[in-house]
């Protein structure tokens, strides 16, 4: 475990390149929150240079991970999500593998006149086609019954039905619109869960490989890496968050061990 105290963008320069296998991070989002002192805000000036050095230290077939919301600033969602996924594509050269959702149960009540926000981004950005791709699976509610199959239509707009025949498979693979609680284990104010940690490394790299998480915030990742036998690097700003994750991170590769 490799743990930097420190601007991640100042930190990234001590991590060669194409050395990472996999990025599972989450940004600050839009200033919605205070990162401490040295904490100068969130906007391109952070967001392009950090992506763009994610790009540099991922090897070809890797995978970043990037959890986002957006804030809404009189009235209006900013969109910043959209454009950090785009300045992948467009300025890095990546792709946008997929667009997952993180959906969480409980979404705080507020009065104002648009629904309740249930949900972050998790895009998935790779640098080229994924060179790891082990995916979570989920029971099927149809186990063992026969395949009906699908209606759907052709280039002529004929209806044609499609994948009969055989019979359905106990598993298969899970959506990409994911459902976790949302509650934190620690100080820090936005806590993923950890097994939203766990399923993404395991989806996107394999065991012996690198994942980096270059805001760190408690720790997440880096429990989740330990526990997965994944090599890990984390960066933090902030001081306390530095200290709540090496502490985390230190009980976890303990726990593991016994």
């Amino acid at each position: 475990m490799n743990l930097m105290q420190g601007n991640c963008l100042e930190r990234m320069k001590e991590i060669p390149t194409r050395s990472v296998d996999m990025v599972l991070t989450s940004p600050p989002y839009d200033n919605l929150r205070d990162y401490g002192k040295d904490f100068t805000g969130w906007g391109p000036h952070i967001w392009k240079p950090v992506l763009e050095n994610t790009y540099r230290v991922l090897k070809p077939g890797g995978v970043c991970v990037w959890v986002v919301a957006d804030a809404t600033i009189k009235g209006s969602e900013t969109g910043t999500s959209f454009r950090q996924a785009l300045h992948w594509i467009d300025f890095c050269g990546g792709r946008l593998h997929d667009t997952m959702v993180w959906q969480k149960p409980n979404p705080i009540p507020r009065t104002h006149n648009r629904y309740e926000q249930a949900f972050e981004y998790m895009f998935i950005l790779s640098k080229g086609k994924p060179k790891s791709w082990n995916p979570c699976k989920v029971p099927c509610k149809f186990a063992g019954k026969k395949r009906t199959g699908t209606i759907q239509m052709d280039t002529t707009g004929a209806r044609v039905h499609k994948n009969r025949g055989g019979v359905c498979a106990e598993t298969k693979q899970k959506g990409n619109v994911w459902l976790y609680p949302g509650h934190s284990k620690t100080e820090h104010p936005a806590e993923f869960p950890e097994q939203l940690a766990m399923d993404h490394i395991t989806s996107w790299s394999n065991v012996g490989d690198t994942v980096l998480d270059v805001f760190m915030g408690s720790g997440t990742t880096g429990v989740a890496c330990a526990s997965l036998d994944r090599h890990f690097i984390g960066i933090e700003l902030d001081k306390k968050y530095f200290k709540i994750a090496r502490q985390r991170i230190e009980e976890a590769i303990l726990g593991d061990m016994f």
